[in-house]
């Protein structure tokens, strides 16, 4: 077998393996951690976590940069005495910043349980955006089974100290906060002994590593505050949610989005294996692998949506207290469908062509629809269901506005595809918000025969393309 493709199927065998694990993980938390904690201390640790999302960015660009610049490289024939300057950059102003903001957010706020949740996502700050710089290195040239075990070595502490606080009857949001930073430290220390050649080496010249931070942060600002503007189409949304209604209500409409968010754990996955590949691949390959890809995807997850009705009749069985927040499901589910294709696809795909700058404008555009729509639903409206509804809405304006882009830059047809998987998710929501569930699980069912139907042709091509693909590599 091509030494190449052998490689590329270790790495998804890796990250399947690992985020198969990371769904069980955070399945199994999702169905107790609610259970047994109320409502309130659930929302202050999604508060949390939605704020671990956001201090990610301290990276300044940096790590993005180096993701940018050095995909598809060989991690030996790394400069590692710059990337060594900049990972002990970055960790001493995450250090100046996170604490000089909590120190600072601790004299002025009146909220002490807010207070400590900022605190303690600070001090999970400095572990985060360093850590990023070695991450992101070993995913760009390709050490995805390193890159997989810190993951899944975080997620799986995390789990399992707060499997046993729940267990000792410790119920305080703060001890559910510690065991992921504890999680988080057991993870980075485990990805510096992996890059202990770029984290325990001498510097360059101050002027060297100061030209090598500034180049980095040049090319990667646009992609981190793409990927800022991504988090906030959601997050401006979440933040009105917080700052209009209850932490309770924050909570609950957080548990919906991290039922939904399990589903592209895997397509995220694989947009990280692809895009040192992608970078590797002749530019005239490009358009029939995306199709392949596509179809790869989009049928499945038509499919997955299925477990909607199921999950929602389980979910409101096992949390009653939590049964007005599984009417978000309806509204909420189909954002997988967009979300998968824009982490997996169309954002792989613009960060190879190096378009970053789009992506940066569309992510823009698409944040600056979010903030209208959530202040005209939260503070004109005052709707829980359509500033839910909205999130959904803006997240299929962005991909479609992203892939039309992309299918002219790469010349393929996707406009026909876009209707199609259109009509699907507003007959998905329409069904399951109007119809008791049997009878929209049962009518769904037909609409999705109908849709593998409609792509019986690029099915078959796609099987065929594997059956093809393993006969050549048997024989």
């Amino acid at each position: 077998m091509n030494s190449s493709i052998k490689k590329f199927i270790e790495n998804i065998s890796y990250t399947f393996l690992v985020n198969l694990l990371s769904v069980i993980i955070s399945t199994i938390l999702i169905i107790i951690v609610p259970k047994v904690v109320s409502v309130e201390t659930y929302g202050y640790w999604q508060l949390y976590i939605f704020y671990t999302y956001i201090i990610s960015f301290m990276s300044l660009g940096l790590s993005e940069g180096v993701y940018l610049r050095f995909g598809g490289c060989d991690y030996k024939s790394l400069n590692k005495p710059i990337f060594a300057s900049q990972y002990w950059f970055l960790l001493m102003v995450n250090i100046l910043v996170d604490f000089t903001f909590a120190c600072i957010y601790s004299t002025y706020s009146t909220n002490s349980n807010k207070t400590l949740v900022v605190f303690l996502t600070c001090l999970a700050g400095v572990l985060i955006a360093p850590r990023s710089l070695l991450s992101l290195t070993l995913q760009t040239t390709n050490r995805i089974y390193e890159y997989s075990i810190a993951y899944i070595l975080e997620r799986a502490i995390y789990f399992v100290l707060v499997i046993v606080f729940l267990l000792l009857g410790i119920k305080n949001f703060v001890f559910l906060i510690l065991s992921d930073i504890v999680g988080k430290i057991c993870s980075v220390i485990y990805t510096i002994y992996t890059c202990k050649e770029i984290v325990f080496r001498r510097f360059p010249s101050i002027k060297k590593s100061l030209k090598e931070i500034k180049i980095n942060i040049s090319i990667g600002s646009k992609l981190l505050i793409a990927n800022f503007a991504s988090l906030f189409i959601v997050g401006s949304v979440r933040l009105l949610i917080d700052n209009n209604w209850s932490v309770e209500t924050f909570g609950k409409v957080s548990l919906t989005l991290s039922i939904s968010n399990m589903l592209m754990l895997f397509i995220n996955a694989i947009g990280i294996v692809l895009f040192p590949s992608l970078r590797r691949m002749p530019e005239e390959k490009l358009p029939s692998f995306y199709n392949t890809m596509r179809t790869l995807i989009m049928v499945p997850l038509f499919g997955m949506l299925l477990l909607y009705f199921p999950a929602k009749m389980i979910l409101s069985f096992w949390l009653p207290q939590y049964l007005d927040s599984f009417i978000y499901m309806t509204l909420l589910f189909p954002m997988c469908i967009f979300e998968s294709k824009m982490l997996m696809l169309i954002n792989t795909y613009l960060k190879t062509l190096r378009k970053e700058k789009a992506l940066l404008l569309i992510n823009l555009f698409t944040l600056f629809l979010s903030i209208v729509l959530s202040f005209i639903n939260v503070y004109l409206l005052s709707s829980l269901n359509l500033t839910v509804l909205s999130i959904t809405v803006v997240l299929a304006i962005r991909c479609i506005i992203a892939e039309l882009y992309l299918s002219k830059l790469i010349d393929i047809k996707v406009k026909k595809d876009i209707i199609i998987e259109l009509c699907c998710t507003a007959a998905f929501i329409a069904l399951s918000w109007y119809l008791s569930l049997f009878k929209a699980g049962m009518t769904y069912l037909l609409v999705y025969l109908f849709y593998l139907v409609i792509k019986k042709g690029e099915i078959f091509a796609l099987r065929n393309t594997f059956n093809l693909f393993f006969r050549k590599k048997l024989s």
